[in-house]
Formats: structure tokens, C-alpha cells, sequence
């Protein structure tokens, strides 16, 4: 048995354990599902980025970096994690407040409307469930190729594995778990750059060599590689993705029930917000490493194929063996908590929120929660028995459904006093459907939509309008008006200056990590790369007006307003001097 499969097996037996003493401590049905609301930031910063950054990030996106789009997936990442503030802000501290089991139960409380709670509970169902396809793939891609298993025997021990896991310990196992793994695959994506970078003389000598890449030009360009045989026909064509996608998934970050529903297990409203922020400094900085660590793998072997192999392949022939190892390891962890995360998050809406158990007891209603859960990962096995893998475009897919079917309900739920029940129930049914009919039809080659018609906006767009119209048509009932009142009652345990002290510290360091990021992609990204593309200004001064220049500053001009924004709304909500 080689190292490799070694340190595989042994993160298994230590999920395994963590699992049996997780849930042992389950107690009542608040423990299953929202791990008794008793998380800390650590906690829930762990449960953040590890439901993220899943087997997508670390085979899918590393993938497309290593095949096409280097340059673009370093600069781009700082749209899309700064949903992670405002969502904290405007959406999940409401969300806590609610002491809703589920996401979609949460709509049901507010709407004062079991139709709206069930259609949240069935885009759920639908979006995680892909989703969990996708990772319960992704995790045995990485079994068939690191152990004698093949794909098919793969697809069975990692099922077996999170399934008999989510079963028993729920929430409280899932958010422990999460939290291992996180410090396990952070730490080692920025050994993995380290070591890979290292092989061809460091960053800068890896950056002039990616740049003269004669195999794959504009590999390292804001664009990448684009034009015909590509998914993007112009760098206009990327750049309308890019833009279109880092708001799709900032507004998944933001009210997406497999990040948001991460809130209602925290311990106050201190904890939502400060674990938002450092899970945003830690997603964005991380992602880098990891996009330019598979980028350089392009300088030792250029053809892998498929793509998603990229990081799998360089842990095993250009890291030490403990360390490659260790990485994979972090990768097989990082498919394995998400996979945990969609199945307790797919299992708790079917059973809570699609098919309510009547029975009042908790350890009736645990059992049937379970059943559910064995019924979902049971279905999500015979699909992947069937159903080619393509991780990168099968989350990319399932996962904007929510951007599309959630987002303007989701902030309207909390700051709009005119939307109705049956508002919101249209708006999540036609934001859904608006984002997968055009998006299968396109996928079929029925029609042909350009960047600017992407099925995201599509989706988002007649979902605003379906709520708006809808609203304008019905009236707001006393009990729904009253409960949205209910929701902008802060806490009085959370009305504490020290405690707020602490809280806005993390705000500071949202704006200090644009700066930091902006400064090193100036200084070690975009000056580098005009000087290896012969770019420079006379004199050898830095361009301030490329695109690279500019997408750099980017990460200052987003992260520093919303910093200080958020530093400002925790003084206000939470002084304790702040009139009641």
C-alpha cells in the first residue's frame, strides 16, 4: 500500500470517528440539524469555505486554470467572495434571528406559507442535489485514481462512507468535520503552490515561462485562452461570463441554503458576521494560491487529460511524497465534507420541509429525518452509476439556480414590507425554472444564447419581475408584516460594545486584505507579466490601464468599501447604547 492510498485511508477511519462521537451527542432534532446552535467562528468558517471550496475548486476550477484560464481564475475571484459580507449583513444575521430548522423553513415562517416553504424545500432538493452528485463523482474520480478501486467501486465506498457519516451524527458531526478539513486543505494549498512553483524556479521564473507558452497563447492573459474550440468565442464573450458569474455566485454565497443555512448554527449574531468575513480573506487568498499552483503544472506536462486529474497528477510527481499525500488527502477531505453538507442539507428538506413529519416527538422525527436522508443518497447513487461526470460545469450549473430562484426573494424576505406569499412562492418557482430551460436547451444546441442572455440572468430576472408584479397584485397580511418586524429586533445578548469591538475587527480585516491582494497581484502578477509580454510604459513603468492593472485593483475597490461598510453596520446594530 503506497503512501498515497495510506493517507487516504487514515483521514476515512479519522471521519469515521469523528462521526461516532458526533452522533453521539445528538440529543434532540435542534442537534441533528443546526448542531444545537451552539458553533463558534472557527466552526462556522470551517463549514463556510469547506462547502465551498469542494471537489469543483480542487479539481474543476484547478482544472479549467491548468487547461485555459491561468491568468483569468487568479484575477477574477474578488467578485463573487465579497457575497459573503453583505449576504452576512443583509440576509444571514436575519436568517439566525428566525430559529428556523431549515433555509426554506424560514421562508415558510415569514410568508406565513407552507406552499412558499415547500417550493424553497424542492429548488433544494433539486439544486443540492446535483450538486451532491457532482462531489459524490468528484470523490470517486480521486478513490479510482489514487487506490486500486475502480471509478464504479469508488462511487460506492465514498457514497457509503458520507452516507452512513450524515446518518448518524448530522449537523453537529458535518461541522466538526468540515472544520478538519478546511485547516487540512487551506494549509495545503499553499504548499502545493510552495512546492510546485519551487519546481521551476520560483513564481516569477514559472510567470515568464507560462507567458511564453507557445502551446496555449494568452494562457496567462486577463482572458485566457479564447476564440474557436473554446467555451468563449472574444475576451468580451469571458469577460460578460466572468462578470455574470462572480454575481451569480456572490448572491449563492450570500443566500444559498448550503452557505446561508451555516448561519443558523452559529452561537450569535457576532459569530455570523465575523465568520463571513474571514471565510471571504480565506476563500480569496486560498483560490489564488491554488488556481496559479495548477496554472505552473502546464511547465512539467501540458496535455493531462481530463483536466480535473491537474492536482492529483502534480501531488504525485512534483511534490514530496508526504506532502503530495498530505494534499490529496485535503482534496479527498474536501470532497468528502461537501458531500456531507448536500446530503444533511438535501435529507433535512425532504423530511422537514417538502414531507413534514406530523409526530411531535424528536426521536420519532429523527428517524424519519434519517430515512429521508438514506432515500436521497441512495437516489444520488444510481444517477452516478449512469451519468458522466463533468464537475466543473455540473456544479456551475446547480449551484447559480439559487442566485437566480433565491436571490431576490431571499433580501426582499427581510427588506421589503409589500412582498406577498404568493409573491415569493412564484418568484423561487420561476427564477428556477427561467435558469434550467434555457440553460438545458442551450446545453442540448436547441438555441444559441449569447454571454449577455446567460440563463442566470435570464432566471433572476423573471423571478424580480414575477415578485414585483405578483406583489403589487396581493396584500401583505398583519402576521407576515409582523414577522418581518421581528426579524430587525436585535438580540439583547448580542447588544455588547466589547463584543462589537471584536466583530468590527474582522470588517477591518476584509479591507485590509484588498489592499494586501491588490498590492501582491500588482507587484507580483501584473508587473511581471507587462515585462514578459513587453508591455511596460517607456521607461519601464507599470501600465496602471490594462486589463490586468485593472482587474488587480479590483480587489481594493471591492473588498475596502465593503470592510468599511460593515464596520460601520455592526457599531450601529450592535452598541448596547443603541436605542431599543
Amino acid at each position: 500500500m503506497d503512501i498515497y492510498t495510506t493517507s487516504i485511508l487514515i483521514s476515512i477511519v479519522i471521519y469515521a470517528l469523528i462521526g461516532n462521537y458526533a452522533g453521539r451527542k445528538v440529543k434532540h432534532l435542534e442537534d441533528y440539524f443546526v448542531a444545537g446552535r451552539q458553533a463558534p467562528t472557527l466552526l462556522i468558517v470551517g463549514t463556510l469555505v469547506a462547502s465551498v471550496l469542494s471537489t469543483n475548486a480542487f479539481l474543476g476550477e484547478t482544472g479549467f486554470s491548468y487547461a485555459t484560464q491561468g491568468g483569468a481564475f487568479i484575477l477574477w475571484p474578488s467578485i463573487w467572495v465579497t457575497g459573503y459580507v453583505w449576504g452576512a449583513l443583509y440576509f444571514g444575521r436575519y436568517l439566525r434571528r428566525s430559529r428556523a430548522l431549515t433555509v426554506a423553513e424560514f421562508f415558510g415562517w415569514r410568508f406565513d406559507s407552507k406552499p412558499v416553504q415547500a417550493a424553497a424545500g424542492v429548488t433544494i432538493v433539486l439544486g443540492l442535489g446535483g450538486y451532491l452528485l457532482a462531489v459524490t463523482q468528484g470523490a470517486a474520480i480521486i478513490l479510482s485514481q489514487l487506490t486500486p478501486l475502480s471509478y464504479i467501486q469508488g462511487l460506492f465506498v465514498a457514497w457509503v462512507s458520507y452516507t452512513l457519516f450524515t446518518l448518524y451524527s448530522g449537523s453537529r458531526g458535518v461541522v466538526i468535520t468540515d472544520t478538519l478539513m478546511f485547516l487540512l486543505f487551506t494549509v495545503m494549498s499553499f504548499v502545493a503552490f510552495y512546492y510546485i512553483v519551487e519546481f521551476h524556479g520560483g513564481w516569477l521564473s514559472s510567470l515568464n515561462q507560462l507567458v511564453q507558452l507557445e502551446a496555449k497563447p494568452d494562457l496567462m492573459s486577463w482572458h485566457g485562452v479564447v476564440g474557436p474550440g473554446t467555451e468563449w468565442p472574444t475576451a468580451l464573450d469571458y469577460a460578460i461570463w466572468s462578470v455574470v458569474t462572480g454575481i451569480a455566485w456572490a448572491f449563492v454565497t450570500a443566500v444559498s441554503p448550503w452557505q446561508s443555512s451555516r448561519y443558523l448554527m452559529a452561537k450569535s449574531e457576532h459569530v455570523v458576521i465575523r465568520s463571513a468575513c474571514i471565510a471571504a480573506i480565506v476563500i480569496a487568498t486560498s483560490s489564488v494560491a491554488l488556481y496559479a499552483a495548477a496554472t505552473v503544472v502546464n511547465l512539467s506536462k501540458i496535455d493531462i487529460f481530463p483536466e480535473e486529474q491537474t492536482m492529483i497528477w502534480a501531488a504525485m510527481n512534483m511534490m514530496p511524497p508526504l506532502m503530495g499525500a498530505l494534499l490529496l488527502a485535503g482534496v479527498t477531505a474536501a470532497a468528502f465534507s461537501s458531500a456531507t453538507t448536500f446530503l444533511s442539507l438535501v435529507g433535512f428538506s425532504v423530511s422537514q420541509d417538502i414531507f413534514p413529519h406530523r409526530q411531535r416527538d424528536d426521536q420519532s422525527m429523527l428517524r424519519f429525518s434519517r430515512a429521508m436522508m438514506l432515500l436521497v443518497g441512495a437516489v444520488t447513487l444510481v444517477i452516478s452509476l449512469f451519468l458522466p461526470p463533468s464537475v466543473f460545469w455540473l456544479v456551475y450549473y446547480v449551484g447559480t439556480i439559487f442566485a437566480s430562484s433565491w436571490g431576490a426573494v431571499g433580501f426582499m424576505s427581510v427588506w421589503s414590507d409589500k412582498i406577498t406569499a404568493r409573491a415569493a412562492y412564484w418568484g423561487i418557482i420561476s427564477g428556477f425554472v427561467g435558469n434550467v430551460i434555457p440553460r438545458l436547451l442551450d446545453t442540448l444546441g436547441w438555441i444559441d444564447l449569447p454571454s449577455y442572455l446567460n440563463p442566470i440572468v435570464i432566471g433572476g430576472v423573471i423571478s424580480l419581475v414575477a415578485v414585483l408584479s405578483l406583489s403589487h397584485l396581493g396584500n401583505v397580511t398583519d402576521v407576515q408584516r409582523a414577522r418581518r418586524m421581528k426579524l430587525h429586533e436585535v438580540p439583547e445578548e448580542d447588544r455588547d460594545n466589547a463584543q462589537a469591538r471584536k466583530t468590527q475587527w474582522s470588517a477591518i480585516g476584509v479591507a485590509l486584505s484588498g489592499i494586501f491582494m491588490t498590492a501582491m497581484l500588482l507587484r507580483f502578477y501584473v508587473l511581471p507579466y507587462q515585462r514578459a509580454t513587453d508591455t511596460l510604459r517607456e521607461g519601464g513603468g507599470l501600465d496602471w490601464w490594462t486589463v490586468e492593472a485593472l482587474l488587480a485593483m479590483t480587489w481594493a475597490g471591492l473588498f475596502v468599501p465593503w470592510g468599511i461598510m460593515a464596520y460601520k453596520m455592526i457599531g450601529h446594530s450592535y452598541s448596547s447604547k443603541r436605542p431599543r
